[in-house]
């Protein structure tokens, strides 16, 4: 390949710049001007001896020897022009990493999305060499060249993942932009979509798909001082073997417009956290949790040989409540006075339900509008919701494969 003709001003600034970078090597400075060792060598040593500087042999790290002043005037002016050409030289070189980096700053800014080094290096790759990018980004040439090579590849996966995000935009509207990772993970696979949780994680923080976070506590747990001593057969266990053998309720508020409550009482089975029972009412009377546990005993066929356990509140510690559960063959059961952690599976429930439907909101609206927006969650969460106790499955199909199962092992 026949040599590259480069003109003497480059000539000269290539030596400019190789005696005043302290520390140079012929190595290190020719590979910034993309020309040969030796040949950048030649340059050097032509102009020393066209100026009198005696030669000297190249040492990794060596200071660049001064040019000795001269007293002709003629070869004084020609000293002061090299200097001014490698000044020139080095201001050229300063000038270009600048306008890089000034250029780079917009792809690594934190409050806009941080692009790939390798991206901004290919994307002004006809502006500047790509070694030169390479070396003010500090990212090896080569890695740039196999991440280009992989861009095909690269493509095909952002096509699949904004695929996936449409198909995962339709399962968060489907749950009224409740569900998380987990829950829609599940029910990609199970509509015949191979995914991964932890893609699916990444996907929905990528595409800005979350969910919603609850607000305040109402306090709804009032302990009554005269009430009888129930002992804990919980010890905060939570789970059960078979349905209808061991059953959780706690009252919630649901917060209406002009600062006004609803509230709700809710009987879930421990066993697929199914609300078997509920009730709404303006006021947390004894009768709020009775008419709960009277819908649970209709929906279950009785509650004969059931413990129900709950918190300290007045309306479960009443007689009349006692009374019911004494009628129905309900044992009670009741954790610590203020302890949350006694009662936690419900607070957990019931902190779902209203995440999910205030979805961010302050309130309900009106009484009506409460009234019909929760019970619609409430009838879908048995139907239809993935409960992560379940292996994300609602309630209803974990019962009923739970029966079919039974029924199997029975044949």
């Amino acid at each position: 390949m026949a040599m590259k003709d480069y003109s003497d001003e480059f000539k000269a600034d290539a030596v400019a710049l190789y005696e005043s970078t302290p520390g140079a090597t012929y190595k290190s400075i020719a590979a910034d001007l993309g020309v040969n060792r030796a040949t950048l060598r030649e340059w050097v040593l032509r102009d020393r001896e066209r100026r009198g500087v005696p030669a000297a042999p190249a040492r990794p790290g060596a200071q660049p020897q001064e040019a000795v002043p001269s007293t002709d005037p003629d070869e004084r002016v020609r000293q002061l022009e090299a200097r001014v050409a490698e000044l020139e030289a080095s201001e050229r070189k300063l000038a270009t990493e600048r306008d890089i980096l000034r250029k780079a700053a917009k792809y690594f800014r934190r409050d806009e999305l941080v692009r790939s080094r390798f991206q901004f290096v290919d994307d002004h790759r006809n502006t500047y060499e790509v070694k030169r990018l390479c070396q003010v980004l500090d990212v090896n040439r080569s890695s740039y060249y196999k991440w280009l090579a992989g861009a095909e590849g690269r493509a095909a996966r952002q096509r699949e993942d904004r695929l996936l995000a449409e198909a995962i935009r339709e399962v968060h509207a489907e749950s009224g932009g409740a569900y998380g990772s987990p829950r829609i993970t599940a029910e990609l696979r199970e509509k015949g979509r191979r995914v991964n949780e932890k893609r699916g994680a990444r996907i929905m923080r990528t595409f800005s798909i979350t969910g919603i976070r609850l607000r305040r506590r109402v306090r709804t747990t009032v302990p009554d001082p005269t009430a009888s001593h129930v002992p804990d057969l919980f010890q905060r266990d939570f789970t059960a073997t078979e349905p209808g053998r061991k059953y959780m309720g706690d009252i919630t508020y649901l917060p209406l417009e002009g600062g006004e409550f609803l509230y709700l009482a809710t009987v879930l089975d421990c066993f697929s956290r199914k609300a078997v029972g509920w009730s709404i009412a303006d006021h947390m009377r004894t009768d709020l949790v009775a008419d709960a546990l009277h819908m649970a005993a209709s929906v279950r066929g009785g509650l004969d040989g059931a413990v129900f356990h709950s918190d300290h509140g007045a309306q479960y510690g009443s007689r009349a409540f006692a009374d019911l559960c004494e009628q129905l063959g309900v044992t009670r059961s009741m954790g610590a006075v203020g302890t949350i952690a006694d009662n936690a599976a419900c607070e957990s429930f019931h902190a779902s339900l209203k995440r999910e439907t205030l979805q961010g909101a302050r309130d309900y609206g009106d009484t009506d509008t409460c009234r019909k927006t929760v019970f619609a969650w409430l009838a879908r969460y048995n139907t239809r919701r993935r409960h992560s106790a379940n292996g994300h499955l609602s309630p209803n199909e974990y019962e009923r494969r739970h029966h079919t199962a039974k029924l199997t092992l029975a044949a």
